[in-house]
């Protein structure tokens, strides 16, 4: 069976502390040293965002924590500058660099399979999921598109933001990719970048019903799971955690067999059509030593000892907390179950004990160790965990900010 994954990345991720806003001021310019007034400055994963004045000059208050900052402006490349943010008010001045790319009228090349391939796109990017089907790239010129027949990797890009509109949350997001590839033979995606998030004017009806869906995408979310991790709250939250061991199935025969059984009765079905008939032991042969090649090389079995928090999680320092394990984590959610438009995917579910309800349930591989992670649910390494199952079919389309903060309580959703 095929399996879908997953790595959700944001290139930022900060933790959102409790604490007063800390300065960050400076001038943007030009590499003359002219200024350059009305220049945006986002905040990477937020709703956090302001304007250089006619000085060029911007002023953001952010609390403790670390950040990527994009200077952007039309004619110019846009800028991303990290910075760790404590106690003391930061001077950045930044300097931008004129775009040749924007500043000269883009000539795309005629490129038939350019639909077909945004298509693929939107469906890996955004999503399958119903709020996907509400949202909309609006300036899909801007991708930069690329497929390799070599490799069988379709990889995308941008050199300014891709502007989608989410009427199923209420945003419109605007989101410089740096890098999205998707791997054709291991049906893995990956994605990074910088996303920032402006909410959509509407009615109250609307406003109350984007309220309602914000909070349904966000429980039982990654971003969900780790900030409840963070805060030791997991299991009150609804995530329970078991262990996925995946080991090498010994009773399947090996590659260099199986392909020299195939061989052997391809030769011997080709020898004899148009011939004589073909001997039914010959036939049934071929079919059973496909089957052995698609077969599995793993079998997965499910350790449903809980494991607790306080045992998995680590602190770094006073704004990173850590996880490191072994084998794959099996995060189920109880507090909602599975879409049924999820559940009726082929090769999406992750198999559970029979006696289990239809809860939502994620896959967490650990890629690169151990996984740092931030209070707002951010990970300080995007490359270091892969998903599978429903965190993995939930993408751009169910996301929401870094500072986005639920209304009610979890508990109280029971």
């Amino acid at each position: 069976m095929k399996r879908f994954f997953l790595i959700s990345v944001f290139t930022i991720i900060c933790i959102t502390c409790y604490a007063q806003n800390v300065i960050l001021s400076g001038v943007i310019k030009d590499k003359r040293g002219e200024v350059l007034p009305g220049a945006g400055i986002f905040v990477s994963g937020y709703k956090i965002a302001t304007v250089a004045n006619n000085n060029g000059a911007y002023t953001l208050g952010l609390k403790p924590g670390n950040y990527d900052i994009l200077f952007q402006i039309i004619g110019y490349k846009t800028v991303a500058k990290n910075i760790l943010v404590e106690d003391k008010a930061i001077k950045l001045d930044v300097e931008l660099e004129e775009d040749a790319m924007q500043l000269d009228e883009v000539t795309i090349k005629p490129d038939p399979n350019r639909a077909g391939y945004i298509r693929m796109f939107t469906d890996f990017f955004i999503g399958t999921t119903p709020n996907a089907a509400q949202c909309k790239i609006i300036n899909p010129n801007v991708l930069i598109i690329d497929y390799s027949k070599d490799d069988s990797k379709l990889t995308v890009k941008t050199n300014q933001f891709l502007i989608v509109e989410n009427k199923a949350l209420g945003y419109r997001l605007k989101y410089q990719i740096n890098l999205f590839e998707w791997d054709n033979k291991t049906n893995i995606i990956y994605y990074e970048g910088y996303p920032y998030y402006e909410d959509l004017k509407g009615s109250k009806g609307q406003m109350k019903r984007w309220v309602a869906k914000r909070e349904i995408a966000y429980y039982g979310s990654s971003n969900h799971f780790l900030t409840s991790l963070y805060n030791g709250k997991s299991k009150e939250e609804g995530f329970i955690i078991n262990k996925l061991i995946r080991q090498a199935d010994k009773t399947r025969p090996s590659d260099s067999l199986i392909n020299a059984k195939i061989k052997k009765f391809r030769l011997t079905a080709s020898a004899t059509a148009g011939k004589i008939q073909l001997n039914p032991a010959d036939t049934d042969s071929l079919n059973y030593w496909h089957k052995q090649k698609n077969r599995s090389k793993q079998i997965a079995i499910l350790n449903q000892k809980e494991i607790l928090p306080d045992t998995l999680v680590k602190t770094f320092n006073e704004s990173i907390k850590s996880i490191n394990f072994t084998d794959v984590l099996y995060v189920i959610y109880t507090k909602e179950k599975e879409d049924p438009i999820y559940a009726n995917r082929i090769g999406m579910s992750v198999s559970r004990p029979l006696t289990m309800p239809d809860y939502q349930i994620s896959l967490v591989n650990l890629l690169v160790a151990p996984i740092y992670f931030y209070q707002n649910g951010g990970t300080y390494n995007p490359r270091s965990m892969l998903f599978e199952g429903y965190w993995s079919w939930e993408k751009i389309a169910d996301s929401v900010p870094l500072d986005y903060l639920p209304q009610k309580k979890s508990k109280e959703r029971l």
